[in-house]
């Protein structure tokens, strides 16, 4: 598996249906997105973000590669090393000792949801909540939601239960990240201004998967955005008005 699928961006529907499953808004869902990849679910390179957590690798293993591969196993965490495609130079180094083990130690995609959570996320086994991983940032975020209802963390998010939905979600030292705190300011930047524009969000993604930098993925159609869309419209032919209108957006969608 290259970890690659059709790689496509978050919906309108995507987002609803989530929210709905669990009863609250598009900006308490929009604000653990935001806290979790500070962007997209996918890696410029079409593979989904994912985060290679060493401690739970060592206790899959029952520590047996402590030793020969401190780097990918070790009773305790951190050793994470640069994000991106990084974690997948770790994620490989512990496939060979132990595949499914490391795809269970890995979080992944928009709602950095661990490998080994898959089946309170709504999948049969780990390869199959992969495959999904790839396929789509609705996919991912779905997992999301599966993840938090099996967790019975619905309520404690619909109340903006801010430290108990931190606890549950990000583990007993959330604090030190100070999840709680930026999810609540994320959720108040939201729940008075707008939500991420989706289509424009999308487009973002789609340029950086194709080389063009809008200079970050936030659904906000600024200066940096159009210039990238000039851009693309330019490599491809098309008329260069930086406007995202139905042809550019069909031009940018993954194969």
């Amino acid at each position: 598996m290259d970890f690659v699928g059709r790689s496509l961006a978050l919906s309108v529907n995507g987002l609803a249906n989530v929210a709905a499953q669990l009863s609250v808004g598009v900006a308490e869902i929009s604000a653990i997105v935001s806290v979790e990849t500070h962007g997209a679910g996918f890696l410029p390179d079409r593979r989904p973000k994912i985060l290679f957590e060493r401690h739970i690798f060592s206790r899959l293993t029952a520590g047996q590669y402590d030793a020969s591969n401190p780097g990918v196993s070790s009773p305790t965490p951190g050793g994470y090393g640069d994000g991106g495609a990084y974690q997948y130079d770790r994620l490989a180094e512990a496939i060979v000792l132990n595949r499914s083990a490391a795809l269970q130690s890995a979080s992944w995609g928009i709602g950095q949801v661990m490998g080994e959570n898959h089946a309170a996320a709504g999948f049969a086994d780990v390869e199959t909540m992969v495959t999904a991983m790839s396929l789509s940032e609705d996919a991912q975020l779905a997992a999301l939601g599966g993840f938090i209802a099996s967790n019975g963390l619905a309520k404690p998010l619909a109340v903006h239960d801010w430290a108990s939905f931190a606890r549950g979600y990000n583990g007993p030292d959330y604090a030190t990240n100070r999840y709680d705190i930026q999810l609540n300011g994320y959720y108040q930047k939201y729940v008075v201004g707008a939500t991420p524009d989706l289509e424009i969000r999308a487009a973002q993604v789609y340029l950086v998967f194709r080389g063009f930098d809008p200079h970050g993925i936030d659904g906000i159609p600024g200066p940096a955005t159009r210039s990238a869309l000039i851009a693309f419209q330019n490599s491809i032919g098309a008329s260069p008005t930086g406007v995202l209108d139905s042809a550019t957006m069909q031009a940018l969608l993954p194969p």
